[in-house]
């Protein structure tokens, strides 16, 4: 199987480390096949767009997410630099409600994280720039946009950087 998945504290967050197969060309490696998630219990519809972003260092993008009917499952790859990787569990009826599990995402590691509906994410870029790309299977809708503020004292993230660089929009949201 070209891919190991490893269930994080939130056995619904899945990390992917991708088999990468080098040479003194450089190296090859899938990023996506259907049967094989299937297979790890990702079971999502079809990725129906990708998004590609690149930040500075410092940056922190979120914690985002679509509320129903355009909840959004993604697959998250950094392509560029590094970046750390958050999911925030938002489904009120869960033991799990208000936690999150974290993970490294690089160039060097090429790992994705797989992050089921239901959830917040967010990422802080650590190196001097990074570019993430992520799919999801579901339209994205400004009025169904939200998210928690990235330091909300009830998840208590440890973030690395402590005074990230937030956009507007990111700065202003409620806490959980």
């Amino acid at each position: 199987m070209p891919f190991e998945f490893k269930r994080l504290e939130i056995p619904d967050i899945i990390l992917i480390i991708p088999k990468v197969f080098t040479d003194e060309r450089g190296f090859f490696m899938e990023t996506y096949k259907k049967e094989d998630f299937e297979k790890a219990g990702i079971t999502t519809g079809e990725f129906i767009q990708q998004n590609h972003s690149k930040s500075i260092k410092g940056t922190l993008r979120g914690l985002h997410y679509q509320k129903e009917p355009y909840a959004q499952a993604k697959l998250v790859r950094c392509i560029k630099g590094e970046i750390f990787d958050v999911a925030v569990d938002i489904r009120k009826n869960l033991s799990t409600f208000g936690k999150y599990v974290s993970a490294i995402l690089s160039e060097e590691n090429k790992n994705m994280i797989y992050i089921p509906r239901g959830f917040a994410h967010g990422f802080e870029v650590l190196t001097t720039e990074a570019e993430v790309i992520y799919s999801v299977d579901n339209v994205y809708s400004k009025e169904n946009e939200s998210g928690i503020i990235w330091n909300d004292a009830t998840v208590n993230i440890k973030w690395p950087i402590k005074n990230p660089l937030l956009s507007i929009k990111d700065r202003k949201f409620p806490n959980l």
